[in-house]
């Protein structure tokens, strides 16, 4: 039954092969598109989120930039989507890592901290540390042995 076998190019990925490894821009420009989000971050939250006279003015239905951004990102931490879009993405950067994955896990995460959300997003914080270590090309694996 040669013939009917499934070929093994199939299952191979070719991209599975190289190790995942972030350039020294890439590792520059995650952290600093991080902080600059968790700087933002806080300075929503101190600055309009807990403002006494900013929960008043935005009471009843108010309009303005302000408590259209209020309501929202009360409505956002209230489902708590900082913290699973941090987890979602920090799982597939596990199982498949990208710089992609990698820097919307640390925004959401970061934003997840800040804002209301701090036990899941301290699990995507700690799911992306996870998927950074990752063993060495050059390191025998458990299998090996």
């Amino acid at each position: 039954m040669r013939g009917l076998s499934v070929p093994e190019f199939a299952f191979h990925d070719a991209l599975m092969d190289r190790p995942f490894r972030l350039s020294g821009r890439q590792i520059v420009s995650v952290v600093v598109i991080t902080c600059v989000f968790l700087g933002v971050a806080l300075c929503f939250r101190y600055l309009v989120l807990e403002r006494p006279g900013t929960s008043g003015m935005c009471q009843g239905e108010a309009d303005g930039a302000v408590c259209t951004a209020v309501r929202l990102v009360i409505y956002l931490f209230h489902y708590s989507v900082f913290g699973w879009m941090g987890v979602i993405a920090a799982v597939l950067n596990l199982l498949r890592p990208s710089f992609f994955t990698l820097t919307i896990g640390t925004i959401a995460a970061a934003c997840g901290l800040v804002l209301y959300n701090a036990g899941l997003a301290a699990l995507a914080v700690a799911l992306l540390m996870l998927s950074l270590a990752r063993l060495s090309p050059g390191t025998a694996s458990m299998r090996r042995q």
